[in-house]
């Protein structure tokens, strides 16, 4: 590994010495700088990794905080493959709405004007939907980046976010109490309807790894 490191022999020359693959290299040398020496050691097969953790190293690879190779040694996961597999798995407790729809991998490239009602229900069902952009952009018939958009907004600054500022369309303070709450509630329900479908990934994977 130091030698590769000082730069005396390459990945790949390592890799053929060795009779393995050179991602088997990059992924020594990425852990051998983030551990040091420790994060060479063997780790056991039957290492148990709560599942808390699954999910959190799941989710963070979904909203796009890092490669499988970066959130695999965040984790100090053993190989990207035990991370591909917790995603799978959660790709298959969450595919609810695909089935009707079997161009669902097409996102719209147009987007179109949406009223503050419509993208309070929009970034209702992402959230409950496990943020998947591309069945909520094809339902509802928008962009992929408009979802994106309003969902980051909703994030960041409440239902109060998701009201368009521009021209003559609705204001903030042009809201009703009753349209307040009603946006509240609706966004609420999605968040719960998130929440147990995250409960619900969590026992099918107790479940699969007690077979």
């Amino acid at each position: 590994m130091k030698l590769n490191l000082n730069g005396n022999i390459s990945q790949v020359g390592i890799a053929r010495e060795l009779g393995l693959h050179p991602s088997s290299i990059q992924g020594w040398i990425r852990k051998y700088k983030a551990f040091g020496p420790e994060g060479l050691k063997t780790i056991k097969k039957n290492t148990h990794y709560s599942s808390e953790l699954k999910l959190s190293a799941v989710k963070d690879y979904i909203n796009g905080k890092g490669s499988l190779a970066d959130i695999s040694l965040k984790y100090n996961l053993s190989c990207t493959g035990i991370l591909t597999q917790w995603i799978n798995k959660y790709n298959k407790c969450h595919k609810t709405c695909k089935s009707h729809n079997n161009k669902g991998d097409h996102i719209m490239t147009n987007g179109r004007k949406t009223t503050y009602e419509e993208r309070i229900e929009i970034v209702a069902f992402c959230i409950a939907n496990a943020n998947d952009y591309n069945l909520t952009a094809n339902k509802y018939k928008v962009s992929y980046q408009q979802v994106y958009t309003w969902i980051n907004k909703y994030n960041r600054g409440g239902y109060e976010a998701l009201v368009d500022r521009r021209g003559k369309r609705k204001k903030l303070e042009d809201l009703s109490e009753s349209e307040k709450i009603a946006a509240q509630l609706k966004l609420l329900e999605s968040e719960n309807r998130r929440l147990k479908m995250e409960n619900d990934f969590l026992k099918k994977l107790d479940e699969i790894e007690r077979r």
